[in-house]
């Protein structure tokens, strides 16, 4: 019988892995001392009926996975110090990839898509709203406000729900909560009761965005896993474009913006079915971790604290976020005043302009994200403090360039439109990115807490508030602009025109009393104003200085990003090693002889 088993072939494995085998624990009982015992030592065991197998080998894999697999297992250590074994199940490369998980990345990439979608609806027809409801920039930012103060409230609570029950189901109500409050909230004809069900759609979109990536983070692992957040994320961008593209065109067509608001949740049902198909893979999986034991909520939240990639990268996209809000909201509208300030403009439609900004937002996005994932996958093999650099880089770059853009809005629009598409092109860099930093610096089983404590801080700080302050800002300045027209920059331009017509015309003495006396009309004209009613003029500058502060915010978070640098190496080293310790062996049946 042993000559039996002796034919079969054999491959050495590692000696943790021979560990596991049920014959060397029986050879153990046996009175079989040594683990490299003798082939005599265990051919004694063919007699109570178990097969001849040494304690360093196994049947060699027949199938081309394995094969793959076992060629991962031996690759050399990264010099990130990242020790990932990944389950033998899980694709290394997209030919690898089997209908399942694309089925999987497929729908949450849909349900981010139409999530984005409806959060930047109202963005695209906000003069519109505005106008219905008859309420200022503090109020029409305040929209957005109270919907991200929901979001990041009930995030941690998703969280901690998603580590420990079924992500799917959980999922599913939240989309179909968000669908169903975006659709009432579109009848709303008071604005108390408008912004009270954009609060609420805000609770349906927190459960989503806290555990859809983790369930990426579980099918897939490395490069692989890069890719499809890559994918996922795009759907950001791309959804916030199609959000202002989709409300701007539908309320035309339909006469009326209310109508914006009921397309996302014709698509939101159709989420719902499909999420119900999704199975949920096992915590850890794809790195091969097998029965993890969760740790308690409070020591989750220390350990988190205690992560110093961890917060510092959440301090920087604290500051992505913040421009990002505040440019999504006010961008349409401030492009708007400042290119109907050009001659020729003075026909100029709001919702072409939302349709080009929306245009510019996903071409951004469809090249920016998978750039930033490129880079950070080309990059990393070699420097593996790569991941900050790149997000650093990319917000240090749109600085610059998104402030050319506030300066040269209402002079040049070709100009301008070309400057805020590289300058969302290099904020886009971060959104895969950051969430890779957050899979691969945090065990499998705090993933969920920390997608949610990263929302809540990074939505507190960052476009919980950029909305409404910018919009607080603009206001405030339009009031001093207002009362004190000579600090306008236009005020500034007449006063030196006025000179060059005394200068030329002085013989003329009815043509300079003409002029004067027109200057003196534009001078007065806001400040004749009654409280609350701004030019054009004025309501762009407000704007324009606002918006001028989110140019500070990307430098600090690129600063954020370069500390990160300094700890990722050894976090990521710390993540590997704290996954191992929570690892639990699995029960083994006691043989007996």
């Amino acid at each position: 019988m042993s000559q039996k088993h002796q034919k079969q072939s054999y491959q050495p494995l590692p000696t943790a892995a021979a560990m596991d085998n049920p014959a060397m624990s029986q050879s153990s009982s046996s009175g079989v001392s040594s683990r490299n015992g003798s082939r005599e030592d265990v051919a004694n065991l063919a007699p109570i009926g178990l097969p001849a197998t040494y304690s360093s080998q196994q049947l060699m894999p027949s199938d081309s996975d394995s094969m793959e697999e076992e060629r991962h297992r031996l690759r050399p250590p990264h010099p990130s110090g990242d020790h990932i074994m990944p389950h033998p199940a899980v694709p290394l490369r997209l030919s690898a990839v089997r209908g399942s998980e694309w089925f999987v990345v497929s729908t949450l990439c849909f349900v981010n898509l139409i999530n984005y979608m409806d959060r930047f609806t109202i963005a695209g027809v906000l003069t519109d709203v505005r106008d219905d409801f008859k309420i200022g920039n503090d109020q029409a930012g305040l929209l957005q406000t109270v919907f991200v103060i929901s979001y990041m409230v009930c995030a941690p609570i998703f969280g901690y729900l998603g580590d420990r029950y079924s992500r799917p189901w959980i999922m599913a109500v939240g989309v179909a909560l968000w669908s169903t409050t975006t659709f009432l909230g579109s009848y709303m004809q008071d604005f108390g009761w408008f912004i009270t069900f954009r609060a609420l759609v805000g609770i349906g979109e927190a459960s989503y965005s806290t555990i859809a990536p983790t369930i990426i983070s579980d099918l897939f692992v490395s490069d692989m896993r890069s890719k499809m957040l890559a994918m996922f994320y795009f759907a950001i961008p791309v959804g916030s474009g199609l959000g202002y593209i989709v409300g701007s065109k539908t309320a035309h067509l339909a006469n009326n913006w209310r109508w914006a608001l009921r397309v996302t949740p014709i698509l939101g049902v159709i989420a719902v079915l499909l999420i119900f198909l999704i199975k949920d893979p096992p915590r850890g999986h794809s790195e091969g971790s097998q029965n993890l034991e969760a740790t308690t909520y409070k020591q989750d939240i220390c350990e988190l604290l205690k992560n110093r990639s961890f917060m510092l990268s959440t301090a920087g996209f604290t500051c992505v976020a913040f421009v990002a809000g505040a440019l999504a909201w006010w961008g349409p509208s401030f492009i708007y005043l400042g290119m109907k300030m050009q001659p020729g403009n003075d026909d100029l439609v709001q919702d072409d302009v939302a349709f080009i900004f929306g245009v510019i937002t996903m071409m951004a996005g469809l090249i920016g994200v998978p750039l930033g994932s490129f880079l950070s996958q080309f990059l990393k093999k070699r420097y593996p403090t790569a991941d900050p650099i790149i997000c650093a880089f990319g917000l240090l770059l749109s600085a610059p360039l998104l402030t050319g853009a506030c300066l040269l809005v209402n002079g040049n629009s070709a100009g301008t439109y070309v400057l805020i598409f590289f300058g969302q092109l290099a904020l886009n860099l971060n959104w895969a990115v950051v969430a890779d930093i957050l899979l691969y610096v945090v065990v499998p089983t705090r993933r969920s807490t920390a997608e949610a404590f990263q929302i809540l801080i990074s939505h507190a700080l960052g476009d919980a508030g950029s909305p409404y302050l910018v919009g607080a800002m603009s206001e405030a300045i339009m009031k001093h602009l207002q009362k004190n027209p000579g600090d306008s920059g236009l005020s500034t331009e007449m006063e030196s025109m006025s000179q060059v017509v005394e200068t030329t015309t002085i013989t003329v003495k009815g043509l300079i009393e003409e002029g004067a006396a027109k200057l003196a009309d534009t001078l007065s004209l806001t400040a004749e104003k009654r409280a609350g009613e701004f030019s054009e003029v004025v309501q762009f500058e407000g704007l324009q200085y606002a918006l001028f502060s989110t140019s500070f915010v990307e430098v600090l978070g690129g600063i954020f990003f370069l500390i990160t640098a300094c700890f990722i190496i050894k976090d990521r080293q710390k993540a590997s090693q704290d996954a191992a310790s929570q690892q639990q062996p699995p029960r083994r049946e006691q043989n007996v002889a």
